[in-house]
């Protein structure tokens, strides 16, 4: 594993909820939506993300497609 850190963490807004805890983002700055599920914290402490809501996402720089919700704002 490397030392350096390959993970972006962005701003956006939910736009869609999926089954499966899967959600759509629209990230401020890029032009398709991310695929997105929510991190551990969020599932633990039973917090809801629902569509209209700004959030945190986290993703690596390998693949900017998908990622994982980690703070509701």
């Amino acid at each position: 594993m490397d030392s350096e850190s390959r993970v972006v963490k962005r701003d956006g807004i939910v736009e869609e909820a999926l089954p499966g805890l899967l959600f759509r983002v629209r990230i401020e700055g890029l032009e398709e939506n991310v695929l997105a599920h929510l991190g551990g914290k969020l599932k633990i402490h039973r917090i809801r993300v629902i569509p209209g809501d700004r959030v945190t996402v986290e993703m690596t720089t390998y693949d900017n497609r998908r990622g994982r919700i980690i703070r509701r704002l």
